[in-house]
């Protein structure tokens, strides 16, 4: 989540408005589902009251371009000097590619680990030792598994300069590893704006906001609290 002390008045102004924007689109596509009273459960376990697939937006071609434009937005205005986008897998690829074709840069995507047959490469793509490079993400939650791709590229000789994605839990576990691991993470829309848009427009109770935010909190000790 961006630093409003990182942004003069105007800047911030727009950002938030940007930031619901892309929220609202969201939810409008049903990209993000909440289900405070079952449920969902992730890979690592935890149960969760959302459940965020960005992949539903590229089913929608103008919600795709809306998001697309952002993504852009972002990475020229934050991170001006890139000299390469780089897609995680699988999720980041497509955002990846149509970002780095509009910015016309080169695009390289990153496997969780590195192939077990063939050239057993876990970056593939062209890309030069010391080239700056921005990570495109479609979603962070603790970061663990972004962080990961950062250090491929970086064991691969190539400058993570930062990393965008289109959502972001707002975790203060992902907000430290960020911090520690010193990448700047920049994100179109996170879970206090679409919780607070969802409360806005009456998808949810003040009651459910309550319990949604209690979540974010704690979500690996949130089961049962409902």
């Amino acid at each position: 989540m961006t630093n409003p002390a990182s942004l003069n008045g105007r800047t911030y102004l727009r950002h938030m408005g940007n930031e619901q924007a892309v929220a609202e689109k969201l939810l409008q596509i049903e990209a993000v589902k909440l289900s405070p009273q079952q449920p969902y459960t992730w890979a690592s376990g935890w149960k969760s009251p959302i459940y965020c697939d960005n992949r539903r937006i590229l089913s929608f071609p103008y919600v795709r371009d809306f998001v697309k434009s952002e993504l852009c937005n972002l990475v020229f205005e934050e991170f001006p000097d890139a000299e390469l986008v780089a897609g995680v897998a699988t999720a980041g690829i497509a955002w990846g590619v149509m970002a780095a074709d509009q910015l016309k840069l080169p695009f390289i995507y990153v496997r969780p680990k590195p192939k077990e047959h063939g050239l057993g490469n876990q970056i593939e793509g062209f890309y030069e030792k010391g080239m700056k490079a921005v990570v495109v993400e479609d979603l962070v939650s603790t970061g663990k598994s972004s962080l990961q791709v950062v250090a491929a590229l970086n064991e691969a000789g190539v400058e993570v300069i930062g990393m965008v994605s289109i959502f972001n839990y707002g975790f203060d576990v992902a907000a430290e590893a960020f911090e520690k691991a010193g990448v700047k993470l920049r994100s179109l829309t996170n879970y206090s704006q679409m919780i607070g848009l969802a409360l806005q427009k009456g998808s949810v109770s003040a009651e459910m906001e309550s319990v949604l935010m209690q979540w974010q909190k704690d979500p690996a000790n949130w089961a049962g609290k409902q």
